[in-house]
């Protein structure tokens, strides 16, 4: 039951938001009573702490499966980036901004994971790109990962209205490849920018 709790809460945190979403609510989706729902959860803060930390373990399984499809390093990252698109796609408005907002510890520890485990898929996808001949084998990779993670966030952090996020991932991602991309990079870019056309 906790299990489904979680699902549950973490479809109506996204398609709602954190704020608007009450124990009620999930409690009536799930056909519970709210005494149900407290017996798993003692309050809505933990609810969204633990909610918060499944979404975010989905989303890194998420983009491990990408990573071991074989993608070139710049096609990698739209795909990447499209699956974020896809999961995101019915939030009115920036999950990470809400969290921020109306959760600011448990935005803290999500944040804290999330630099040390998407920083070091970053830094693959870099090593993966320069080994292959699409980034230049100067690229400073750790200054890269962390300048690229900078950007991404702040625009989730920093953007309110959820439909404009996916131009400007694309514009943080496009700066980001340009900076540290070859010829061969360069080409392949805007092939990317072909295909994945907003």
């Amino acid at each position: 039951m906790k299990d489904k709790i979680i699902i549950k809460a973490g479809e109506l945190f996204l398609k709602l938001g954190f704020k608007s979403v009450t124990m009620d609510d999930i409690a009536n989706e799930l056909g519970i009573s709210k005494k149900t729902l407290y017996k798993y959860f003692n309050n809505k803060h933990s609810l969204v702490e633990e909610t918060t930390s499944t979404l975010h373990e989905s989303c890194l399984a998420s983009v491990n499966m990408i990573s071991e499809r074989g993608y070139n390093a710049i096609e990698e990252n739209f795909e990447i980036k499209k699956m974020f698109k896809e999961m995101f796609q019915n939030s009115p408005s920036s999950p990470i901004y809400q969290l921020k907002k109306y959760y600011p510890q448990v935005h803290q520890k999500t944040m804290e994971k999330e630099i040390v485990l998407f920083s070091e898929c970053l830094k693959k996808n870099i090593e993966k790109g320069i080994k292959d001949g699409y980034y230049r084998k100067d690229t400073n990779v750790d200054l890269a990962t962390q300048f690229y993670f900078s950007l991404v966030f702040s625009v989730h952090e920093n953007t309110i209205e959820n439909y404009k996020i996916p131009k400007l991932e694309q514009e943080v991602l496009v700066y980001h490849t340009r900076a540290i991309a070859t010829e061969k990079g360069l080409q392949e870019l805007n092939n990317q920018l072909k295909i994945n056309q907003l």
